[in-house]
């Protein structure tokens, strides 16, 4: 089996995550138990996103679908389950590629590989669960400009918590090491 650490299309371990958080082997963990961590955190997220996948499919068939919703609103149901499909596709992929490429081996390169992957599923999660909620907001206020801004602060608050908060510790993280 070839080493995927010689491929430099990626990054080495210190960019796996929050750039400026320590890698593998750095502050005590191993690439084993940083393989470990990243594959139980997207075994911890897929329940909850397979739920809510459920739930955009059932509305679908529900009676209230093409009454309560334009055919513009239906086709933004319809993005919204595509982003929620990419989402699951893009945090099954690190078990799935490590299961057939790299069974008995944890690497570096892997790691940064699954982190990626994982991080990457939250914009089209966050994405998709805006567009559903400004489509909830619309059904149950009737009030189009509210739910558009219910829609796009769920989306400010996702991409908030899950992209600048953690870079801004990252950056205080670099700061204080500084000192």
């Amino acid at each position: 089996m070839a080493d995927l650490s010689s491929l430099t299309a990626l990054p080495t371990r210190h960019d796996a995550g929050v750039q400026g958080a320590p890698g593998p082997g750095e502050a005590g963990e191993s690439v084993k138990d940083a393989l470990q961590h990243t594959l139980e955190e997207a075994r911890m997220v897929m329940p909850g996103v397979q739920a809510l996948f459920g739930f955009q499919l059932i509305a679908v068939f529900s009676d209230g679908f093409e009454r309560h919703l334009s055919e513009a609103e239906q086709s933004l149901h319809l993005a919204a389950i595509v982003l929620v499909t990419i989402a699951i596709a893009l945090v099954m992929t690190p078990a799935a590629y490590h299961r057939q490429v790299e069974p008995r081996r944890a690497t570096d390169a892997f790691v940064v590989l699954a982190s990626r992957l994982v991080s990457s599923a939250m914009l089209p999660l966050a994405a998709g669960l805006a567009i559903d909620v400004h489509l909830i907001a619309r059904v149950i206020t009737g009030m189009p400009a509210l739910a558009a801004t219910l829609g796009i602060a769920v989306f400010g608050l996702f991409v908030a918590l899950w992209f600048v908060f953690p870079q801004w510790r990252a950056a205080q993280a670099r700061r204080e090491g500084r000192r």
